[in-house]
């Protein structure tokens, strides 16, 4: 009767869509509404909205442009750059995990990868494809979601749920793209909380790796805040150059309370034909499969390290600044806040750095003031200051 219901859930959750994403790559567990639902804000009337606190980040949007001759070609050049690197560290977190759960998981009981939309869902694709990999020595039965992470608001709980219940025996881990400060980490720990009890019925699936144990998996974590991280560098990731156009065309998701259903999210049809999500994904697949060195063991890590909470207070003060979130570390989220936000000035470790191109050429054209520190802000190559447009809270 159990395993019947389990299924009946399970079939419950192939009713939601895969955005621009293969069904097989990505269940997307956010609730999809039409563009002209939404209100589109300019993005200085939702800085202004934003920091005099009439409004949170997650209740509007600006809705995005297909991106710039110039964003398209620094995009392709980073994944030319960028293609050899994605693979080994995908390859690399794959058989980690494969070493890690193998043990464990089934076919019945899989892996459940949890991405957080929308940084999290190209790499979480890029494990779904991996850990699919019958040819390879990491192959795992694994199941890939999106669900929507807000900063302030937590993790989606009715996504979450209907993934315990769909899947009671099996182990929980969360994906995303990079980590900048670790504000999202510390999200995740929030919203965890509720689990944390080893008497909860759900505390194994999601604290598998002890009680402590917040299983977040990042490409790059140069925060120091991961789980398991491929590295902790800050590096030109392909995918973190472009918005919906690598993310199944899926927008930022917009906040629901949770008695009224699940978080919600733009689906951009009119950007269909610039969109390079699947291209992308196949891209670093066929590089994966033709990777002549074997797949290393990555190290895990029990604890948050925090190892740039220093380099941010310091930055706060030798600027000002009393809202962290208007400190934006990465060239990801540096390049994002650029793109989104209103800027102030860009800090930069190194003044040519090829993996801050696209970030350069931007701040050339809206005159943005760049300032190049050196070492003093490593591991980060480059951090985004948003302009200041009321009183911080």
């Amino acid at each position: 009767m159990i395993s019947n219901n389990k299924n009946t859930k399970r079939a419950d959750l192939a009713n939601y869509g895969s955005g621009n994403y293969l069904a097989s790559d990505v269940t997307v567990l956010l609730d999809i509404v039409a563009k002209d639902a939404v209100a589109d804000v300019p993005v200085s009337q939702k800085e202004a909205l934003i920091q005099n606190g009439q409004r949170h980040y997650s209740d509007m949007l600006t809705l995005e442009d297909a991106p710039s001759a110039m964003h398209e070609q620094l995009y392709i050049q980073a994944l030319e750059q960028g293609t050899a690197r994605t693979a080994t560290d995908i390859a690399n977190l794959a058989y980690t995990l494969h070493r890690i759960f193998q043990p464990t998981v089934s076919d019945e009981h899989p892996l459940v990868l949890v991405s957080l939309v929308r940084a999290g869902l190209p790499i979480g694709v890029l494990l779904q494809r991996a850990l699919a990999d019958t040819q390879s020595n990491y192959a795992l039965p694994s199941v890939h979601y999106g669900i929507s992470i807000i900063r302030d608001r937590g993790l989606d709980p009715l996504a979450l749920q209907m993934l315990l219940d769909a899947y009671p025996d099996s182990p929980i881990v969360f994906v995303d793209g990079w980590t900048g400060k670790g504000a999202i980490y510390q999200e995740l720990t929030r919203s965890l909380e509720t689990f944390s009890d080893s008497s909860h019925p759900n505390f194994t699936n999601i604290f598998h790796q002890g009680a402590e144990v917040i299983p977040l998996l990042t490409l790059a974590d140069p925060a120091g805040v991961a789980w398991l991280s491929a590295s902790e560098e800050d590096w030109l990731i392909p995918s973190g150059l472009l918005n919906s156009t690598v993310s199944g065309l899926i927008s930022r998701s917009l906040y629901t309370e949770p008695q009224s259903g699940l978080h919600r999210s733009v689906f951009y049809d009119n950007l269909v034909e610039a969109d390079h999500s699947l291209a992308f994904i196949d891209c670093i697949n066929v590089a994966r499969h033709n990777l002549s060195i074997a797949p290393q063991y990555l190290p895990t890590f029990k604890q948050p390290r925090y190892q740039t909470a220093n380099l941010i207070d310091k930055l706060a003060a030798d600027y000002g600044i009393t809202n962290r979130n208007r400190i934006k570390p990465t060239i990801a989220e540096a390049t994002r806040a650029i793109l989104r936000r209103d800027p102030e000035r860009i800090l930069l470790a190194t003044a040519e750095h090829p993996d801050t191109t696209l970030l350069r050429h931007l701040c050339k054209q809206r005159n943005i003031i760049v300032s190049v520190l050196g070492d003093k802000i490593l591991p980060y190559q480059a951090i985004t200051l948003i302009k200041q447009r009321s009183k911080d809270h």
